[in-house]
């Protein structure tokens, strides 16, 4: 088993001088919970720098839940094209404001039981706002995650809920807020899918499974 602590502190200090994730971005600039749930619905399936431009565009006139309600679904996908899925997300959004004010009084809810209440929340949106809006823990496992655990040899998983199960065993709680940020930096700077930098990996020796990436190249 790789050296939890020491990968965790290796990735904390790396991540200072990566690029953001999208929503570590938009957590940055706005540390607005309502913004950071909006970017993570935004960005499933789809790339950061999809995302990134998108959200450059959108959050010049929606702020607010209240704001999303001076729009249509089909003036909401022109704003959110070319994200993926953007009909479906579209629609998702319009429907925000109402359950949300509905069920928590227009506030984003800040446990996971609550988010999934929402229009277009899944397990692993409802984590990663917990653990980057609210800084509360929450393992998100996304892809980068999924691939980056099993080709360290943290876990042995087939799916990122098996990856989230086994990850809750062996990581330790102090480190489920930032994990998520951590590994999926390192997966988009280093650890990429295909031809991973390993010669300027600040973790190799702790690896692994470094010769056993193929299973994983259609991942990313």
């Amino acid at each position: 088993m790789p050296n939890i602590d020491k990968i965790y502190s290796v990735l904390k200090k790396e991540f200072e001088g990566f690029h953001l994730p999208v929503v570590d971005e938009v957590e940055a600039k706005f540390k607005d919970p309502f913004m950071i749930l909006v970017t993570t619905i935004l960005s499933a399936r789809t790339k950061d720098t999809t995302t990134s431009q998108v959200i450059k565009t959108l959050f010049d006139v929606i702020k607010r839940p209240e704001d999303i309600d001076k729009y249509t679904v089909e003036e909401i996908e022109e704003l959110i094209y070319p994200v993926g899925f953007y009909h479906s997300k579209a629609r998702y959004l319009k429907k925000l404001p109402e359950v949300l004010f509905r069920e928590f009084d227009g506030i984003i809810p800040d446990e996971i039981d609550e988010m999934l209440k929402l229009p277009g929340v899944g397990m692993k949106t409802a984590n990663l706002v917990r653990a980057i809006a609210f800084k509360k823990p929450a393992i998100c496992v996304d892809v980068h995650v999924h691939r980056i655990s099993n080709r360290l040899g943290l876990v042995s998983t087939n799916t990122p809920y098996e990856t989230e199960m086994a990850l809750r065993k062996i990581l330790p709680e102090k480190y489920w807020i930032y994990f998520n940020s951590y590994i999926v930096a390192f997966g988009q700077n280093l650890c990429t899918p295909r031809n991973p930098v390993c010669s300027k990996c600040p973790i190799y020796a702790e690896c692994s499974r470094i010769n056993v990436i193929t299973k994983f190249k259609r991942e990313g």
